[in-house]
């Protein structure tokens, strides 16, 4: 177990203790389907240029705003949907957010990449006190410079894989709020356990930096409940030992969507997130990392299409809540479709 500061950025440069850096980057425990130069220039090619238009929903979505009354009147140690993968938790009184995303694009550029669909359910400058923001990995639909920025002198702590730390460290969030963690390892706040668990995926921001951040899930425990955050992966076993040593899982929030056969061994079909469900022994599927932005080929609602029909031939308990709405980790429940 360790101590939210007891990790400097001294202590871990280069990363010589992570069983998952090679020396100068990180790895995943299988490795990644090989794709051809050609194929990769023609996946790039169609991801620009040749999108279905249902790829992006032709009518603004359904939302419930966020506001100071909502967060008071809702449950203890509750989850509200803000987005593709970032949540606002309610845990234990105090709030955290995950893989927070309030910019306009999901992009290095504000005039191009991947839009957002709509505006967040709650501002930035509205939410409330912080007490801490757990990140997956550094790629822009997960973590957003801007949106850092805005954050980084209202909250208390920064939970991250390694390597993430490092670089909120350069944008100029202070170290002492800083922890990042190698899979496996785990840290307590107040009365809440966090431990960041694998994930089968890649990291990179730039030409340069491919795979030299860690990426990870998240397992956050409580006497109260146990929670998954998936962040971003392929389907792979290490769902099932997550499963074993932290299931069952009250709730687990996993992706769901953005997904193509081309690239499934870093983001899950709808069929593998109901694998990965299963393995983690979970009780609840909240599907996330969908209804925000345009990155696959699919239609917008593929993702919600696909995950129900399976859900039920599986008999897998499905929480599909609007943007926005908030849903109990200890008693979810089924939403009508919105999509």
């Amino acid at each position: 177990m360790l101590n939210c500061s007891s990790i400097s950025r001294a202590a871990i440069k280069g990363y010589p203790q992570s069983a998952q850096f090679d020396g100068k980057r990180f790895t995943n425990v299988a490795p990644r389907q090989p794709l051809k130069f050609g194929e990769y220039l023609k996946m790039f090619w169609d991801l620009a240029f040749n999108k279905p238009k249902e790829t992006v929903p032709q009518q603004q979505l359904p939302v419930q705003p966020i506001t100071a009354e909502t967060l008071a009147a809702a449950a203890d140690n509750s989850v509200f949907r803000l987005g593709h993968s970032s949540l606002l938790l309610k845990l234990k009184g105090k709030y955290w957010l995950t893989d927070p995303v309030f910019n306009l694009r999901a992009s290095p550029f504000q005039w191009l990449g991947p839009k957002r669909f709509q505006p967040a359910p709650i501002a930035l400058d509205a939410l409330p006190t912080i007490e801490g923001v757990i990140l997956s990995h550094d790629h822009y639909d997960h973590l957003d410079y801007q949106t850092i920025m805005q954050l980084k002198d209202r909250v208390r702590y920064f939970l991250t894989p390694l390597g993430v730390g490092d670089l909120l460290a350069k944008w100029g969030v202070a170290e002492e709020k800083i922890t990042q963690l190698d899979w496996w390892q785990s840290t307590d706040v107040g009365e809440i356990h966090f431990v960041a668990t694998p994930s089968q995926h890649f990291s990179g921001r730039g030409l340069f930096d491919g795979n030299k951040r860690l990426w990870c899930s998240w397992s956050i425990i409580t006497d109260e409940f146990r929670l998954f955050f998936g962040g971003d992966s392929g389907y792979f076993t290490g769902f099932k030992e997550i499963g074993n040593k932290y299931g069952p899982f009250d709730v687990a929030c996993l992706e769901n969507g953005a997904y193509d056969s081309r690239w499934a061994d870093i983001h899950m079909l709808p069929s593998d997130t109901i694998r990965a469900f299963q393995d983690l022994q979970g009780k609840w599927l909240l599907p996330i990392h969908n209804a925000a932005f345009d990155l696959a080929f699919h239609h917008w609602n593929d993702p919600f299409k696909q995950i129900v029909a399976l859900a039920s031939e599986q008999r897998v308990k499905l929480s599909l809540p609007q943007i926005g709405q908030g849903v109990n980790i200890l008693q979810p429940q089924e939403e009508a479709a919105w999509w």
